[in-house]
């Protein structure tokens, strides 16, 4: 099944229970019955000339008021993100997924490639989003962020958190130790399903491109800044106001800082990296001046070769 429709489903399944859970289930199951039946509703949104957008406004306008909210996004989804052709599988899928959970059953989320995990994360995260106001995006952005340099920085941890031999259950207890009553709900529940969903050594990864996604979500683009010392809040503004010319949105920095980096910052931001660092700049000195290298001591490479030119002359003319 399509990995997003997995990750989206999984998060609106997680908001209802009980009864609920029951008849979300039996009006999906309605809405597939209708799907195999009516030829016209069928062509509509097995239609490949006509846009995901429009297939899911035809969902939303034949479903409103008719089913309840949930069945109705999970619906919709599937019609505006999965292609034409697979709508109608979609939506059994969705009926029979619905059916599954509703009886308790444990469903196991199938191993998928990296990019195929990564959209199913996506799409639980955009869930998740959608019921939430901006001011709880940034919050979550900065949890998410503020974790993954936790766990990146702490070996032992690390290494449990993405060791596949560990159950998962396992592995989520040990989140739920660290944040929960911590954090936000909604971001130990995106942590949670990253180490269901999404791939085992690609935790870190998988979080620092949630963390993305979530400024996406609030109409921002994330630069990752390492930099050798703190910058000051004019430093920042110029440089947000810099980015957000480069890339024709507003950019948020997260910074991280590395004395190792001796001065000036790298950035990434999408596909751009930019080294503005001290030993970024040596390092080019380095290439382009002493192609053979240097050492410790500078140019002590270059010195001892003078010197052993110099001996080789007095030899030279000793013999003379």
């Amino acid at each position: 099944m399509n990995p997003a429709l997995q990750g989206y489903t999984a998060a609106v399944l997680e908001t209802v229970e009980g009864d609920a859970l029951s008849r979300l289930a039996e009006e999906l199951g309605a809405v597939d019955r209708l799907l195999a039946t009516n030829q016209h509703l069928y062509a509509a949104l097995t239609d490949t000339a006509m846009s995901g957008a429009s297939r899911r406004g035809v969902v939303e306008d034949l479903l409103a008021e008719r089913v309840s909210a949930p069945a109705r996004r999970l619906v919709a989804f599937a019609a505006g993100n999965v292609p034409a052709q697979e709508v109608p599988n979609a939506v059994t899928w969705l009926a029979l997924r619905s059916s599954q959970v509703a009886e308790g059953r444990h469903l196991e989320e199938p191993a998928l490639g990296h990019a195929a995990a990564r959209a199913r994360v996506g799409s639980y995260a955009t869930a998740l989003f959608e019921d939430l106001p901006t001011d709880r995006l940034e919050e979550i952005e900065d949890e998410l962020f503020r974790f993954a340099r936790t766990v990146e920085a702490t070996p032992a941890l690390r290494s449990a958190l993405i060791d596949a031999n560990l159950p998962v259950e396992v592995r989520q207890a040990v989140v739920d130790q660290l944040l929960d009553g911590k954090v936000q709900p909604a971001t130990l529940r995106l942590v949670r399903f990253v180490l269901d969903a999404g791939r085992t050594r690609d935790f870190v990864g998988s979080l620092d491109w949630l963390v993305q996604r979530t400024a996406e979500a609030r109409g921002w683009r994330v630069a990752r800044v390492r930099a050798a010392l703190e910058l000051e809040s004019t430093q920042r503004e110029r440089l947000e106001a810099t980015l957000g010319r480069m890339t024709g949105s507003p950019v948020e920095l997260q910074i991280t800082l590395d004395p190792h980096l001796l001065g000036g910052a790298v950035i990434e931001i999408g596909d751009l990296l930019v080294d503005a660092t001290a030993r970024g700049r040596l390092d080019s000195l380095r290439e382009h001046l002493l192609p053979e290298g240097w050492d410790d001591t500078g140019f002590g490479r270059r010195a001892r070769g003078a010197e052993q030119n110099a001996q080789v002359d007095a030899h030279e003319e000793g013999a003379d």
